[in-house]
């Protein structure tokens, strides 16, 4: 998988006043794939099948190396990586639990639904941070993370059972909501609500268009 392009519309965006602090951009960032590779952890206990048992393990090691990438990140600036997480936790496990499906199937999509989301949303968000910090940021987050493998997965058992296609399409709809609030959490309200709104839908927009189009990848309505 390529790294997700550049995204030139956003960067014309001033998101400098409604980006989080440097050092809760990270802890949230971090902790998302933290809570992004235990998801996909436990579905590989759960997927029948070697081959996409490996295929997800995969997945999972490059998302524990983003996060450790975001570690290393705070550690950089003389901050204790559990500490700057820690604000987050409460919010990011109550994602985790709502994206947790009821079969393996609807967790797989429900960690591809959120992971996509906010890794779009925080790789245009890094625009907003220090010039020394922000790309290595984007670039980190816009990495590799298996979401082909988890693409071609999901594809193999749409394939094989028709009828899931509805279920999962009304699943990954339910998700978008949830998420997209963690994402807004991450923003700096300056005070000035028409103003910041104005910045940030921009930003949503092609966060929205980005995941309409893996949904269409799958054969699902988003």
């Amino acid at each position: 998988m390529k790294p997700r392009s550049e995204h030139p519309d956003t960067e014309r965006v001033d998101l400098a006043d409604i980006a989080p602090e440097l050092l809760p951009y990270l802890g949230q960032a971090a902790y998302l794939q933290l809570e992004a590779f235990q998801g996909l952890a436990g579905v590989v206990r759960a997927v029948p099948g070697l081959d996409a048992k490996e295929e997800l393990s995969a997945a999972a090691g490059l998302t524990l190396g983003k996060f450790q990438g975001l570690v290393a990140e705070i550690r950089r600036h003389d901050a204790q990586p559990a500490e700057v997480m820690r604000p987050f936790t409460a919010s990011i496990d109550r994602l985790q639990q709502l994206t947790t499906g009821s079969d393996w199937q609807e967790t797989l999509l429900g960690v591809h639904v959120t992971t996509g989301l906010l890794d779009d949303f925080f790789i245009r968000l890094a625009a907003g941070l220090p010039k020394d910090v922000g790309p290595r940021a984007a670039q980190l987050l816009g990495s590799d993370a298996g979401s082909e493998s988890i693409g071609r997965i999901l594809a193999a058992e749409l394939a094989a059972d028709p009828a899931l296609g509805s279920r999962l399409a009304m699943w990954g709809r339910r998700l978008v909501g949830d998420t997209l609030l963690v994402a807004r959490s991450a923003l700096h309200d300056t005070g000035n609500e028409s103003s910041d709104q104005q910045r940030v839908e921009p930003v949503f927009t092609d966060v929205i268009a980005a995941h309409t189009r893996r949904m269409d990848a799958l054969g699902l309505t988003a």
